[in-house]
């Protein structure tokens, strides 16, 4: 009766949460298709662009791949990130637009990686050698958003503001001393030789190996040395300048670094108001003529896109971005099927001639990634070209799905590598005897018949995790050296789970040439022999009215179907929640150690 009591009750509560998840995605659902077609009505009069425009582009909000709204059912959000291909795509629009006069820089933090932050600082580099111009004004730099706004030819800061170039590190958390404290040990198995696989370390140890503190001090510095190139040619500084006033915090106030050039002056926003209008001019009512950047470019992109719909497409450009999941996966994550879903499907049309995988990925699932890189290889065996263009990540599982291409872009900040595998599994049968009193029996009818948390493994099962890890790792630096002519043996001595900088990838062989997305396109484009390139973008546009909405249902229910835990999670949700999160990668990983956030 009581067993019955709670099975019923357990899953009441789960029917119930699933229950009003569907009500809220509904909601948020039907509000976006309204807005939406509330701003499809008004596009027209919405974006009016007047004479001696110039362009506010704020960019402080998430900046991903592409430009993309929804409900998440994983987090119980709304996500709007700002794309970069549309942001691309606007700086080049407005380079040519005759209206527009200049652009107003305006960023305290960019929520985005060092990558993507070179390819915006870059196109805005190439804006301004059109004869426009940049004006960059903050109350407060960040480290990022003064790398970005340093591309201005014109730097302004508040008075009272501050600019922050002190260097980039990074502090990592560890939690053994807690799960000791918890009676919880993690069963780590790695491959054998992977000992840059740094992921697992915050569980086994205290502090950073040597193995990791090499690595991780080795990509650093070349993302500082990307920076101090681009801002020393920008500001004309030397670079071992810039070391200098970073070593010695020169910049204690705005004032320092105007007199140390990293700054053209100090004003109030008024007062930059007042220096654009000197600059671009008024429009017929004597007023600043200021519009959205972001508004700009993407109704601009999404008007063109819509009148090159009839066409027929002749390059596929395929977004993969996020976590790398078993299944279809979520919006927000690269699902298996679903990527290769779309790699099949671009092969399969007689009109594509190559494909652009964007790669954006710390990875996750080996199978998933296993799936994808599967679809690259057939489309070359097809014969259509495979160009990838990597991110702020392309590694690990976001490498794996890279190897096969034909030819692999990275910007110099790019992290990639990675190649390794990793699989936890933890033990907390002690846990629930010493601090709850809880104990457990089994009954089995064969040695291993039972796989649970709660029962420790025993050295023989450790052995068989161990040469699974094994046998995947070994696939892994197989496929690469297949993909990149290389030999196993020296793609096993650059991996081992080692990250990489996309300037030293280049060195060893994992990277063909340093170049953004847009690089990427007019290499497949010279590949296939095609002159005018015609964009078939994955994931595609939602459609409009009852369709769209279908579709957006599919993912909710993919969403929804994420989030649903195991009998095994549900019974350790009711104790505690920290390992909930743990055991939620049941599958050999192969995955960043790490995701590195610099402000």
């Amino acid at each position: 009766m009581n067993m019955t009591f709670w099975k019923t009750f357990w899953a009441s509560l789960l029917a119930s949460v699933v229950s009003g998840l569907i009500v809220i995605g509904l909601f948020f659902l039907i509000l976006g298709g309204i807005m939406s077609g509330l701003e499809d009505m008004m596009d027209d009069m919405k974006l009016h662009v007047k004479d001696n425009t110039v362009l506010h582009m704020k960019l402080n909000g998430p900046i991903g791949d592409y430009t993309a709204q929804g409900f998440d059912a994983n987090t119980f959000s709304v996500y709007n990130q700002f794309g970069l291909m549309e942001i691309l795509e606007g700086i080049e629009m407005a380079k040519e637009d005759d209206k527009v006069k200049g652009i107003f820089l305006e960023c305290n933090n960019v929520l985005a990686g060092m990558a993507t932050v070179k390819e915006i600082r870059d196109a805005l580099v190439d804006f301004q050698e059109s004869g426009k111009f940049v004006v960059s004004y903050s109350e407060n730099y960040s480290t990022k958003s003064y790398y970005l706004s340093s591309a201005a030819k014109e730097l302004y800061v508040f008075p009272t503001g501050m600019i922050q170039f002190l260097g980039l590190g990074g502090e990592l958390m560890f939690f053994k001393g807690t799960l000791e404290k918890l009676d919880v040990e993690m069963q780590i198995i790695r491959g054998s030789n992977n000992k840059f696989k740094s992921a697992v370390e915050p569980l086994m140890n205290t502090e950073m190996s040597e193995a990791n503190r090499e690595q991780t001090m080795k990509y650093l510095s070349a993302l500082w040395g990307q920076i101090l190139e681009d801002v020393a040619t920008s500001r004309n500084l030397k670079e071992s300048r810039l070391n200098t006033i970073a070593d010695s915090v020169m910049i204690r106030k705005s004032g320092d670094a105007v007199g140390l050039n990293m700054a053209d002056g100090i004003k109030y926003y008024d007062e930059v108001l007042d220096l654009l209008k000197e600059k671009a001019g008024t429009d017929e009512e004597g007023n600043l003529a200021l519009l959205s950047f972001k508004k700009y470019a993407i109704r601009k992109t999404k008007k063109n896109r819509t009148l090159e719909k009839l066409d027929k497409k002749n390059i596929a450009l395929i977004f993969a971005q996020g976590d790398i999941v078993d299944g279809k996966g979520t919006a927000q994550q690269i699902g298996g099927n679903r990527v290769s879903a779309w790699i099949r499907e671009a092969r399969e049309d007689e009109n594509i001639k190559a494909i652009v995988l964007r790669v954006n990925s710390p990875g996750g699932s080996a199978l998933a990634s296993d799936v994808i890189w599967r679809e690259v290889v057939k489309t070359k065996e097809a014969g259509k070209p495979v160009i990838v263009s990597m991110g702020d990540l392309a590694a690990s599982g976001g490498y794996y799905i890279s190897c096969a291409a034909d030819k692999i872009y990275a910007q110099p900040n790019t992290l990639t590598g990675s190649i390794g595998v990793f699989g936890i599994i933890p033990y907390t049968g002690k846990m629930f005897e010493n601090k709850l009193g809880v104990t457990f029996d089994r009954v089995q009818t064969n040695a291993h018949s039972v796989l649970s948390t709660n029962k420790k493994l025993d050295e023989w099962e450790l052995n068989l995790v161990q040469q699974e890890v094994d046998d995947i790792y070994d696939d892994f630096i197989s496929k690469v050296a297949e993909g990149r002519g290389m030999k196993k043996s020296a793609v096993d001595s650059i991996g081992q789970g080692r990250v990489w900088a996309g300037k030293d990838a280049i060195e060893i062989g994992l990277v063909d040439e340093i170049g953004g997305l847009n690089d990427a396109i007019d290499y497949a484009a010279e590949q296939a022999g095609i002159k005018e390139v015609k964009l078939d973008i994955y994931p595609r546009m939602p459609k409009p009215g009852l369709e769209g909405f279908i579709e957006a249902m599919e993912d909710m229910d993919a969403s929804i179907e994420a989030k649903i835990p195991s009998e095994l999670e549900l019974q350790l949700m009711q104790m505690y929640g920290y390992l909930k999160s743990l055991d939620t990668k049941k599958s050999i990983q192969a995955r960043l150690p790490f995701i590195i956030t610099i402000e």
